[in-house]
C-alpha cells in the first residue's frame, strides 16, 4: 500500500511531475478522498465519474490521477484510509473472554461487531464512509468483491470463528449463516431513513438508542437459532426426515 501522502506508480507513470506538482497539497489531496467517499455513497461506484469527483473536491482534474491513478485506486483507497475501524472492532473481539457458559459472551462478541460502526456513522468524518460500505457492499461487483476480500472477509473470519466457539451447538457453517444475517440488519440500519414514517414519527433515524435494541436483536436472534438445546434434535430430525 502507498503512503498516503504520494502517487500511485501507476499514476506517476502516466503523469509528469509537473501535471499535478503545481496544484498538489495535503488538503487538495484529502479533498479528492471526502468527495469520492460522497459521490460513492450517495450514487454508487459505476454511477460516479473522475471528473464529477473532482468537481465536487474543486481540484483540477488531472490531480486526482495524480494523487490515486484510476478510479478504481480511488475507491481502494478510501478503504484503506478507514481500515482503523476494522482493526478498532478487531481489537474489541481479542478483548473478549470467550466462554459459551458465560451469558455475556456473545453480547460481548456482538457489542465489538457493532459499536465501532455505529460510532463512525453518527460522526462528521465517517458519516459518508459508513453509507459506502452500507451500500457498496450489498452488490456482488467487481470492485466491491475485490474491497470485501482484502478488507472484511478476514474480519468476517475472526468473528464467525469467534461465534462458532461462542455458540458451540451450531456447526461453522451454520455460525456464518448467522453472522450475515447480522450483517444485513447492520447494513440495513446504518443507511435506513425510513423509520421515522413507519413508526409514526416516534422513532428516529440515527437514534443512538436504537443501537442498544440493534444489539439486543442480533444476540437475541443468533441464541434463539443456535444455543437451545432442542437445536441439535431438531438438526438430528431435519437429517431423518424424507
Amino acid at each position: 500500500m502507498q503512503p498516503m501522502d504520494m502517487p500511485t506508480p501507476a499514476a506517476a507513470k502516466r503523469l509528469r511531475p509537473a501535471a499535478g506538482a503545481a496544484d498538489a497539497r495535503p488538503d487538495r489531496k484529502s479533498d479528492i478522498l471526502l468527495a469520492a467517499e460522497k459521490l460513492f455513497a450517495q450514487r454508487g461506484y459505476h454511477a460516479v465519474t473522475i471528473r464529477q469527483i473532482a468537481q465536487e473536491a474543486g481540484v483540477p482534474l488531472a490531480l486526482v490521477g495524480y494523487y490515486y491513478g484510476q478510479k478504481h485506486e480511488l475507491f481502494h483507497a478510501i478503504f484503506a484510509h478507514w481500515n482503523q475501524t476494522i482493526e478498532e472492532r478487531l481489537t474489541a473481539l481479542r478483548e473478549v473472554n470467550n466462554d459459551p457458559a458465560d451469558p455475556a459472551t456473545l453480547p460481548r462478541i456482538i457489542e465489538a461487531f457493532v459499536r465501532p460502526v455505529l460510532r463512525l456513522r453518527a460522526s462528521s468524518e465517517g458519516e459518508y464512509y459508513a453509507l459506502l460500505v452500507a451500500r457498496e457492499l450489498y452488490h456482488a461487483l467487481t470492485e466491491t468483491d475485490r474491497v470485501l476480500r482484502a478488507y472484511f472477509d478476514p474480519m468476517a473470519h475472526a468473528f464467525i470463528d469467534a461465534l462458532h466457539q461462542a455458540l458451540p451447538r451450531a456447526t461453522r457453517g451454520q455460525v456464518a449463516w448467522g453472522y450475515q444475517f447480522a450483517l444485513g440488519a447492520l447494513l440495513h440500519h446504518l443507511s435506513d431513513d425510513r423509520i421515522d414514517r413507519l413508526s409514526n414519527n416516534e422513532s428516529h433515524a440515527g437514534d443512538p438508542a436504537a443501537g442498544d435494541l440493534l444489539v439486543r436483536f442480533i444476540v437475541g436472534g443468533l441464541r434463539a437459532t443456535f444455543d437451545l438445546p432442542e437445536f441439535n434434535s431438531h438438526k438430528t430430525t431435519t437429517k431423518e426426515t424424507p
